[in-house]
């Protein structure tokens, strides 16, 4: 009951805080006139909520297996043992729809931090980033900072992937983001954990309440996010508050997010 009240009154406050001034959100995707008075308000209501979603994640600290400021850091015995779990760069050859394109990015910069932080090399992934962004041609990368990765989710990006009619993808990228790093701290927890502290813990916890609202409303009117909701759906089972509850439950949802990841990524 404990995890509930927490996750229930944090979600709310934090939603009700975001629900601010997007009261007049509307879609765009469709001309007015093709739609009735109902799809209208359903859409709008839909727009306002997901909106709000995405204001709520892009207020919350990345995980520390994302940040670049010596979060986590490894000895030179552990960087000795390469990590033989990240894709390979030449997963990116594969990609051939859009939406492929964008998962794949967004989880190989993920991978392309883990390689650096190992001391491995990361040109064959620096050149295939640079293929994938020149392929997906996406003017809404423009306002992210050098020091930025296309993975974070920020709202600025949110706000220009909306001003570019590219916003679903965001939430292909942000969904892969999520799934790859849990992946990647599943095969590590003693040491990626070690970074944690309880708030991060409940942090990730909260990523994917938010996540899987936004696609569960966004599937309403979008069938190509039906595959991306389905796959992300497995991983509520992750509802920690502590660090000790998250290294349990990451352990127990191993499967889970191993097939999470092939579904978005490897297939």
């Amino acid at each position: 009951m404990k995890k509930i009240s927490f996750f229930a009154v944090t979600f709310a406050a934090l939603l009700f805080a975001a629900c601010g001034g997007n009261k007049s959100a509307q879609p765009t995707d469709e001309p007015e006139s093709d739609k009735t008075f109902e799809q209208e308000q359903i859409e709008a209501s839909i727009k306002m909520n997901v909106d709000s979603l995405a204001s709520v994640i892009a207020q919350l600290k990345q995980l520390p297996i994302a940040q670049k400021n010596g979060m986590i850091v490894l000895t030179e015995e552990e960087r000795q043992v390469k990590p033989d779990y990240l894709m390979e760069a030449a997963v990116a050859e594969n990609t051939t729809i859009l939406s492929e394109k964008y998962r794949v990015l967004s989880a190989m910069q993920v991978d392309r931090e883990v390689a650096d932080l190992y001391g491995m090399s990361t040109k064959e992934y620096d050149n295939e980033i640079a293929k994938l962004i020149a392929d997906i041609n996406d003017p809404s990368f423009k306002v992210l900072k050098e020091s930025d990765g296309i993975y974070e989710a920020s709202q600025d990006l949110y706000n220009a992937m909306e001003q570019n009619g590219r916003i679903n993808f965001y939430w292909q990228i942000v969904t892969t983001a999520l799934v790859e790093q849990m992946y990647v701290i599943s095969h590590n927890t003693d040491k990626f954990l070690a970074a944690f502290d309880d708030d991060a813990a409940s942090n990730l916890s909260l990523r994917i309440i938010l996540i899987q609202d936004a696609l569960n409303r966004l599937t309403n009117y979008d069938p190509e996010l039906i595959t991306l909701a389905e796959a992300f759906d497995p991983l509520s089972v992750i509802n920690a508050v502590t660090v000790e509850e998250l290294k349990a439950q990451l352990a127990e949802a191993a499967p889970q997010i191993e097939e999470a990841r092939t579904a978005l990524v490897m297939e």
